[in-house]
């Protein structure tokens, strides 16, 4: 899906819910949609300087609080990196694999995963309020690639 598309529906998604897309939170949406993997809020920041040569560290964050709000973005709590999430218009369940070797990070949303940890959550008396499942290892390029030393 092209980056002006999923601007157009991230815009009509704001308009619906009656939150305001500002231009700077279009800028740090469009330069999501246009990483590919995980990046930090400092390394879009520099990106955004390109468009917006005043922008500052909290001109990001609180760009990327509404995006998270929103669920345009996940946070990868581990490397304190931000991720562009192509399934914002519908809440769903996520579980983050993050490669060590490249940095390379799969978004899954295997609801049976989700519901066995909530399960597990309420057998202990846990109310979950928040989640990230992320594990980490070696994706299969960086396995194939590590094989043949």
């Amino acid at each position: 899906m092209s980056i002006q598309h999923q601007l157009e529906r991230a815009e009509q998604l704001c308009q619906q819910r009656g939150v305001r897309f500002t231009p700077t939170r279009r800028h740090v949406f469009t330069l999501m949609a246009g990483h590919n993997g995980a990046v930090s809020a400092y390394d879009l920041l520099d990106r955004l300087k390109e468009l917006e040569p005043n922008a500052k560290p909290p001109t990001v964050y609180r760009a990327l609080d509404f995006l998270l709000a929103q669920g345009f973005v996940h946070k990868v709590e581990s490397l304190n990196a931000f991720l562009f999430c192509d399934h914002f218009a519908e809440h769903h369940p996520m579980q983050l694999l993050i490669c060590t070797h490249c940095g390379r990070v799969v978004e899954l949303h295997d609801e049976a995963i989700n519901n066995a940890f909530e399960h597990q959550a309420q057998l202990h008396g846990f109310a979950i309020t928040s989640q990230s499942i992320e594990a980490h290892g070696h994706c299969r390029q960086c396995q194939a690639e590590h094989s043949n030393c």
